[in-house]
């Protein structure tokens, strides 16, 4: 299969970019309506974030538009609710950054610059004396070979080798942004992830505000399934790549005895029913299991020493499980419970920023199962102050990537450290 590089997005001139800006204005004052509060932009160099929660796709974008744009702008990385109109917001993307790339994806929720947020559009925009930046897009997920994963990461280290910001090793890293209902980024992510070879990695899978219908990546003015985007960051500052869950071993052991991995199906766990099994490990009863119980009682396989969580995805009318991950026959499973999410966040973060320094920006995948389970227990507004603070950008996704791993119920991401001279 071919992969797509990113090329700079469709010429326009100044002057028509005016005009269509000049549009949008005049039909704010014809309409008496403003779009609603526009987030302020946080701006801390050498990166710019924004949000906007304006609906009409063009006053969002020129939102964007007017927080992120200055004349070093390399690159802008959004994440959005699936609730716009996404053919009018991929064009309007691609006309108010002409001559920018401009990549990102769906979400079932976002982390803007004042913290969590619904249904609107939040974005970073990196500064090329900084950062060097290039991305592509692989479509036909389920024909993505070594060759191709080999041929696409050497084309984007090219960009690197010819911008000469900073050493390729050490310096740079990899955001994935897959179809979160392809059922392919086992696949891709194993792929990729051996051309990557030492180069960090990490990534989300795109959401649809919980409507597990369809979701989307951007690439080029156009949003796209059955595809993903490869981000790929080489910068001068100190950055660390992490991933993290709060989930604490239970007492239940759950065999996979018979499972269809391609559907990420399972049909029995302990060669009974699966749903019987996993609701009485929960313990619930079969009618009780919900999201609600997915986001709090979880499963997770052993590797080593750590745990990588399964989350189930919904109970089928047969009594199978179908997960956001794949599930194969013979595994075994351990029933999960949570431990305190905020301190383990709390904790990691820590870590990273005593490493790297004072965070200029963390771009953060955090599973949407995560942040429902903080609004079950009524620590929402805690755990979006805490991202304020932190300096989080990035959104709820159906899945997180870490190291070519597809994993559920974590928060992965990486911190950026501030530039030396600007640190207190």
């Amino acid at each position: 299969m071919a992969y797509v590089r990113m090329r700079r997005a469709r010429s326009g001139t100044e002057v028509e970019l005016d005009a269509w800006l000049e549009r949008v204005e005049s039909e704010w004052k014809h309409s008496g309506c403003e779009p609603k509060a526009m987030l302020p932009v946080t701006s801390v160099a050498p990166v710019r974030v924004a949000s906007s929660d304006a609906r009409d796709p063009q006053l969002a974008a020129t939102s964007l538009a007017s927080q992120l744009y200055h004349p070093d702008l390399a690159c802008v990385l959004f994440f959005c609710s699936a609730e716009y109109d996404l053919a009018r917001l991929g064009i309007a993307l691609e006309h108010v950054f002409p001559e920018i790339q401009v990549t990102g994806c769906t979400s079932a929720g976002e982390i803007t610059p004042k913290g969590y947020g619904r249904g609107c559009i939040t974005a970073i925009g990196f500064d090329r004396r900084y950062f060097s930046v290039d991305c592509a897009l692989i479509g036909e997920l389920e024909q993505f070979s070594l060759q191709d994963a080999q041929s696409l990461v050497d084309n984007l280290l090219a960009t690197f080798r010819e911008a000469s910001l900073a050493p390729v090793k050490g310096h740079t890293f990899a955001i994935t942004l897959l179809d979160g209902l392809s059922s392919r980024e086992e696949l891709v992510l194993t792929t990729l992830n051996a051309a990557l070879g030492s180069i960090p990695h990490f990534g989300g899978s795109a959401g649809d505000d919980e409507r597990l219908a369809n979701t989307h990546v951007y690439f080029q003015g156009a949003f796209h399934t059955n595809a993903a985007i490869v981000l790929m960051v080489n910068t001068s500052l100190d950055f660390r790549v992490f991933s993290t869950h709060h989930m604490l071993e239970g007492d239940d052991k759950l065999v996979v005895t018979r499972a269809d991995s391609e559907q990420r199906t399972v049909y029995e766990l302990n060669a009974e029913p699966a749903a019987e099994a996993y609701a009485r490990a929960a313990g619930v009863t079969v009618a009780e299991l919900d999201r609600k119980v997915f986001a709090l009682r979880p499963m997770a396989v052993r590797i080593g020493d750590q745990y990588f969580v399964r989350s189930v995805q919904r109970v089928n009318d047969d009594g199978s499980l179908t997960f956001y991950c794949a599930v194969e026959t013979g595994i075994v499973l351990t029933a999960m419970r949570p431990g305190p999410l905020l301190a383990n966040l709390r904790e990691q973060l820590a870590l990273a920023e005593e490493e790297v320094g004072p965070p200029l920006l963390t771009i953060g995948c955090d599973c949407f199962l995560r942040r429902l389970e903080a609004e079950y227990s009524g620590f929402v507004q805690e755990t979006s102050d805490f991202l304020v603070e932190h300096r989080v950008v990035g959104f709820n996704t159906y899945g997180e990537q870490f190291d070519g791993m597809h994993i559920n119920q974590t928060f992965t991401g990486v911190v950026i450290g501030q530039p030396p001279a600007d640190r207190e």
